[in-house]
């Protein structure tokens, strides 16, 4: 089963292209690990930077998480942020039409 992962930044005050400047090279490097199925930013109305994710499986996730991406990215990151990232894991729950209802 899939699993999905949000994580949001808070950039401290001036930083926020900085984030983005640092988590764009981690996301190309993370599109290439085995079970990377999404792996994508949004710029919240809030000035929060929001990654949604999305694995084939919490082992992939787990190796990811890991891996030398995201300790490049957390040492990238190092004094940007406002407080730590806020990672949650979840399992889709599918309703609706299979396309539509989970990610």
């Amino acid at each position: 089963m899939p699993v999905i992962v949000t994580a949001t930044f808070t950039p401290k005050e001036g930083s926020f292209a900085q984030v983005v400047a640092a988590l764009s090279p981690a996301i190309a490097e993370v599109h290439q690990e085995p079970g990377c199925l999404l792996y994508a930013i949004h710029d919240s109305p809030n000035g929060q930077i929001l990654m949604i994710e999305k694995w084939e499986s919490a082992e992939l996730l787990d190796a990811h998480g890991d891996g030398e991406p995201v300790k490049r990215l957390n040492a990238a990151l190092h004094g940007l942020l406002e407080r730590p990232v806020d990672v949650m894991r979840h399992e889709p729950i599918p309703a609706g039409n299979p396309v539509q209802g989970t990610l």
